[in-house]
């Protein structure tokens, strides 16, 4: 019996002390939950009872070199439905189907999801989201937002790119610097019951956004629109698929102006238009008009390649100058071809220019002159000054989508290979990474990066940040960048270039025919790249016509464009003319 009583008593003290224990336990977790964590589940209890909606925060302005406003926000609305809340579905149906323009089967849809918050529309024009509003319908929220806005629609379209239905870039400048331009959305907090119904006069929570950066870019809309009136004049005239313009500054990589014909409207990007005009709607499947799109925002300058042609010329000269394998005395001799192997490679002059100065022979752009000189150079150095000049690659401009140089792989060039890489056909690149070599050449032998961005300031106009490129010096030795520059400079005033003449300023510049593959369709691009001034370049500009109709010789129908160009902007940029300079040649 005693026996028994004994056990009995270690059983209730065992149970008592495992109470204790689970006692201790709980108010240990107790306090842990209610002094440590009490921010974190205060926090959980708060979004319990709270709704939340989306600010958005104001995009920051792209700005040009002149102070103009080329991207910047237009305020809008986004019109969403608190199921919970409605009081007259059918009103609110009836209303928003009116004033929103939409199929009421569609509205119906949204306004009776139940959910916490249903988006009916968004990017409503203000006017709108204000007459609904006016309508005071319970449930109905009219938010304000903003929307991208170009004021000038279709200016520098595949520069500065575009935003989505979320406000973040998609392509061009947008896209890059997204970061600096997307700010922070701020939000909305109303207080609700446990059914999720807000609570009357209990007010809202706001948390302001934070409004993204403006960026300011080299781009001159005065100079942009000089060169885009220059393209569609040109494109019309020669009935061309397409005409690229790029300026930019030589000495820093600044580019002033980059236009692609035809454009498209950045405030209807989703628009399929044509070359010539025409839209493409109705007739093509989705896949088909996306790839339309793409190909209407694809920026030929950056992302299309093609075969030079003479202005590529200028490489082969400054290889062989630097090798040391030609003087401006050396005589050559043009029959009107040059034999290479079994090959027959012409000049443009079938007739030959006889016997000629390696000057006279820039000047008249012959072909034998430069496959001798990139015979003289030879594979192994045409190859490490194409290194040394940059031209294998990419520029690192800031644009997306840059293409890279195609060109042969140095073990498969032979005689003929090396005969036609000499004066620019049988490989390609894109004209900003020919625009940026040229540079490098005539500047005295710096690699600068082309590019757009310059600054990034807040929108009371403290700078953010500078941004800078790197640049590359002793890409040629200052001799061969002085007689490169005099030797250009002769082929406008004097050689096949004189048509980008203009009196009073000295130009230098090379013209170019090129034919696309197959060489059986008889399609050609002509070009023409000059600088001014000739002796210390500040601008730089590359036209390329794309299949013009008729005439077709660079020298005939590009080198006028830029003559054009020039004759508007060096003056604008404050390069007066030179007194005592020889009347234009004539043609």
């Amino acid at each position: 019996m005693m026996r028994n009583k004994t056990y009995n008593r270690k059983k209730l003290l065992f149970l008592f002390v495992l109470i204790t224990l689970f006692l201790i336990i709980l108010a240990g977790r107790l306090v842990y939950l209610m002094v440590f964590c009490s921010e974190y589940y205060g926090k959980k209890a708060d979004d319990l009872h709270e709704r939340e909606r989306d600010i958005k925060a104001a995009r920051g302005k792209i700005i040009d070199a002149t102070g103009t406003v080329l991207a910047t926000n237009r305020t809008v609305c986004t019109i969403s439905v608190i199921h919970s809340q409605l009081k007259e579905p059918e009103r609110v149906i009836e209303v928003l189907a009116k004033e929103l323009g939409m199929e009421e089967e569609t509205v119906r849809k949204r306004v009776e999801k139940v959910s916490s918050i249903e988006r009916v529309k968004s990017n409503v024009d203000k006017e709108v989201g204000d007459r609904i509003r006016d309508y005071r319908l319970d449930g109905v929220k009219v938010d304000e937002d903003y929307k991208r806005y170009y004021p000038y629609g279709s200016l520098a379209s595949k520069v500065l790119g575009f935003t989505g239905g979320d406000n973040q870039g998609i392509i061009g400048l947008e896209v890059v610097y997204e970061d600096y331009l997307k700010g922070s959305s701020g939000k909305i907090l109303t207080l609700t019951d446990a059914r999720g119904v807000e609570i009357e006069n209990a007010g809202e929570r706001r948390q302001e956004p934070v409004d993204g950066n403006n960026l300011h870019i080299s781009l001159d809309y005065n100079i942009q629109m000089y060169c885009e009136q220059a393209a569609k004049k040109v494109m019309e005239a020669k009935s061309a698929d397409s005409v690229s313009i790029l300026v930019m500054n030589p000495q820093d990589g600044e580019i002033m102006a980059m236009v692609n014909v035809p454009e498209f409207d950045l405030n209807d990007p989703f628009t399929v238009v044509q070359a010539g005009g025409p839209q493409a709607e109705g007739a093509q499947s989705a896949a088909d008009k996306q790839d339309l799109l793409n190909q209407m925002w694809r920026n030929p300058c950056i992302s299309d390649t093609y075969e030079p042609g003479s202005v590529f010329k200028i490489i082969t000269a400054a290889s062989a100058l630097e090798e040391g394998v030609v003087s401006l005395e050396d005589h050559f001799f043009c029959p009107g071809y040059k034999l290479v192997e079994d090959r027959r490679i012409h000049c443009h002059k079938r007739t030959g220019h006889g016997s000629e100065t390696f000057t006279e022979g820039i000047m008249n752009s012959c072909n034998p002159v430069f496959i001798e000189l990139g015979q003289r150079v030879g594979v192994d150095s045409f190859y490490k000054y194409f290194q040394q000049f940059g031209l294998l690659e990419r520029t690192g401009i800031d644009l997306p989508g840059e293409a890279a140089t195609i060109m042969h792989d140095k073990k498969n060039v032979g005689p003929v290979e090396l005969a036609t890489v000499s004066f620019g056909q049988s490989f390609q690149i894109t004209p900003v990474q020919l625009a940026a070599t040229v540079s490098s050449l005539v500047n005295g032998g710096k690699r600068v990066v082309p590019h757009f961005g310059v600054a990034v300031k807040d929108a009371q106009g403290k700078l953010v940040e500078t941004l800078q490129y790197e640049a590359k010096e002793g890409i040629v030795s200052s001799g061969t960048s002085e007689t490169l520059r005099m030797l250009l400079e002769k082929v406008v005033s004097e050689g096949s270039g004189k048509r980008a003449y203009i009196e009073g300023f000295s130009i230098g510049g090379k013209t170019a025919t090129s034919q696309t593959l197959p060489r059986s369709a008889n399609r050609y691009i002509s070009s023409f790249l000059g600088f001014a001034p000739a002796e210390n370049p500040k601008a730089l500009a590359i036209a390329i016509i794309n299949n013009p109709q008729g005439v077709y010789y660079g020298g005939t129908i590009a080198a006028p464009v830029v003559q054009e160009i020039f004759s508007n902007i060096l003056p604008y940029l404050g390069i007066e003319k030179e007194t005592g300079k020889q009347d234009a040649p004539q043609s």
